[in-house]
């Protein structure tokens, strides 16, 4: 079954997903990502996303390709550039940066990479990103050159959602980007929630699980954690024990 439709159906059967974000740049050998590949199995992690705004080395390739001889969990390509693409991967986030007023991030890229990516033969998941001010400046803020949706604003980013879901995108995934000082309010997932049909993905600031329940339970399908399991790789160790099924 493909991702898209696993993701679907786990929606409409109120699964959640947790998934893990992995930067290339952070895992400094081939030895450690397995380790902490090994600890996402432990944990049952449901999704490998691999990406980051802003990679300083060519490790993509190799960083991939490790984890899928390392694990059986699905791997997601999370781009921050029309560089960052492997036909190692299973799937990719075609992320328009509907939160955004950037044309390149809203379809300019897409249409670069699109005859690329086409080739690959991997599963395209054609994605609504809503970019959200969690209380300071990230990378994928700087690079996108766009601002954020406003904190205390969470209806313009439901409208938002709405929009992307009508323009026929298949995911909304609503971030407060890596290092956020908190997670994106649960209001703002409820609203998402109550506007649209699709999957909707969460991330940035979510530092426990305490706080990824929290997620969850608003409405988030899939939370994403990257930063809180680079600082200490052993937190994940306490997901394993999650809730995965909201009331």
């Amino acid at each position: 079954m493909q991702l898209l439709n696993q993701l679907i159906q786990s929606r409409e059967q109120s699964q959640k997903w947790l998934a893990v974000l992995v930067d290339p740049d952070k895992m400094k050998t081939p030895e450690l990502l397995k380790q902490f590949i090994g600890s996402c199995e432990y944990a049952k992690v449901d999704l490998i996303l691999v990406g980051g705004s802003l990679l300083l080395n060519d490790s993509l390739y190799e960083c991939i390709s490790v984890i899928k001889s390392t694990t059986h969990i699905p791997v997601v390509i999370f781009p921050g550039s029309p560089l960052q693409i492997s036909d190692k991967a299973d799937a990719i986030l075609f992320l328009s940066l509907i939160s955004g007023r950037n044309p390149e991030l809203l379809i300019g890229n897409h249409v670069t990479v699109a005859p690329y990516l086409k080739k690959t033969g991997i599963e395209i998941l054609p994605t609504g990103y809503i970019l959200v001010d969690c209380g300071n400046a990230t990378t994928v803020s700087y690079i996108s050159n766009t601002q954020p949706i406003p904190y205390h604003k969470p209806e313009i980013a439901a409208v938002t959602a709405l929009a992307g879901e009508m323009l026929g995108l298949k995911l909304i995934y609503v971030d407060g980007g890596s290092g956020a000082q908190k997670p994106v309010s649960q209001k703002c997932l409820e609203l998402i929630k109550q506007q649209t049909s699709v999957p909707l993905i969460t991330g940035g600031g979510i530092r426990s699980l305490d706080d990824a329940q929290k997620a969850w339970n608003a409405g988030a399908d899939v939370v994403v954690v990257g930063t809180a399991f680079e600082n200490d790789p052993q937190l994940i160790l306490s997901f394993r024990n999650r809730t995965t099924v909201s009331a």
